[in-house]
């Protein structure tokens, strides 16, 4: 999966919005996209580089993520015990890939609940 289709998927999601918030903090000159739902964020990556994917993940559910997959590891940024990150296009397919894009969707989603 390319970044396109994969900013593409993340938009098809319902009510998610996109930005790039932080452009003027970033250091190493890279593009972090954003995706939202309800203003909170559940999946993030550096648009150049595409390497590595951020989002939300069921604490219960990481350490059998990363002992299936070799793509699926720690955050470089985010804590740990909530986040995972994903190096696309290695051992993950696309489908699980998507599923664990719209898992994180809804967690956030469900959290921030429309008042």
């Amino acid at each position: 999966m390319n970044v396109e289709e994969f900013r593409d998927y993340c938009l098809s999601l319902p009510d998610v919005t996109e930005a790039i918030p932080f452009e003027k903090m970033s250091r190493d000159r890279f593009t972090i996209l954003v995706f939202y739902i309800r203003g909170h964020i559940f999946c993030y990556f550096k648009v150049e580089d595409f390497s590595n994917i951020t989002i939300k993940c069921n604490p219960s559910d990481i350490s059998e993520l990363m002992d299936q997959y070799q793509a699926i590891g720690e955050p470089y940024n985010g804590d740990k015990r909530y986040w995972i990150c994903i190096q696309p296009n290695m051992d993950l397919p696309d489908d699980d890939l998507k599923e664990l894009v719209r898992k994180s969707y809804e967690i956030v989603k469900s959290k921030y609940k429309r008042t």
